[in-house]
């Protein structure tokens, strides 16, 4: 394997993603797939494929992240196991599903996708929406339906489900630290099922990069991963200290200006 100084950038956004990570409790995909597909498309891969690779190699990692934070929050008591246990069927089979449709989109419409999807993060952390408690929880086959839809969405854009499961569980009247516990537990079998799945769909792909394994590429999971773990508790620490109110509005705009950027890279 010869070094590539590209390798450099890994480094860096790894430490950004985790630090964020842990400053505002967000999954890395919404960081890492416009950064990487930038990334891609600057060292001249083919374009026909660099979103798909960005959207399995930040599916990847989010694996280890998932992991470390549902160990931090079942130490808590703010996992609701009951919850996971009906929703995780649905989840895992709507993330694989999903990455068959995704590996099947051309770059373009899935690129936008992406983007306007990080538009209604984005809008939803600068106006800090948050559903009104409003009724129960529903039976085992409601739950798995919305775990399914929660999984497909998150394989298209390649997050752990925050976005949506906790406003949903909320809505469901299910304690706020509850809900984000219960959703890092939701984040692991997405992650699993998401990695699985474009893994599978990029395998013998003739224009994924070198080093890569299906539309997972190896030097930017291993770089971001190894480094994210090591800056993830620097921001959970300084969560306690800053204004994390005021965070959550730049990190908002810092994702409309990356998508934007993404989408430059891919059209122009």
């Amino acid at each position: 394997m010869t070094f590539d100084v590209w390798w450099l950038s890994y480094l860096v956004l790894g430490g950004f993603v985790g630090f964020f990570a842990g400053l505002l409790g967000v999954g890395g995909g919404g960081m890492m797939v416009p950064v990487l597909t930038s990334l891609f498309v600057a060292q001249g891969m083919p374009k026909d494929n660099v979103v798909h690779v960005a959207l399995g190699t930040s599916m990847a990692a989010i694996v280890l992240t998932s992991l470390s934070s549902l160990r931090a929050h079942h130490s808590h008591g703010a996992v609701r196991w009951d919850v996971v246990r009906y929703i995780a069927p649905g989840v895992v089979v709507g993330t694989f599903l999903a990455t068959f449709i995704a590996s099947r989109l051309p770059t373009k419409p899935l690129a936008v996708f992406f983007a306007c999807f990080m538009a209604y993060v984005s809008v939803q952390m600068l106006a800090n929406i948050k559903p009104k408690p409003s009724r129960e929880l529903p039976g085992p086959l409601g739950m798995s339906a919305v775990g399914a839809g929660i999984g497909g969405v998150s394989a298209l854009v390649a997050i752990g489900g925050g976005s949506l499961s906790v406003p949903f569980m909320t809505w469901c009247n299910v304690k706020v630290h509850h809900a984000i516990g219960t959703s890092a537990a939701i984040g692991l079998p997405i992650a699993l099922a998401g990695t699985a799945g474009y893994l599978i769909n990029g395998f013998g792909h003739a224009d994924v990069p070198p080093y890569s394994i299906g539309y997972i590429y190896l030097p930017a999971l291993v770089l971001v991963s190894v480094v994210s773990t090591f800056t993830a508790p620097f921001g959970a620490r300084l969560a306690h200290r800053l204004p994390v109110a005021t965070l959550k509005k730049i990190f908002a705009g810092v994702l409309m200006v990356l998508c934007a950027k993404m989408l430059h890279a891919i059209f122009f």
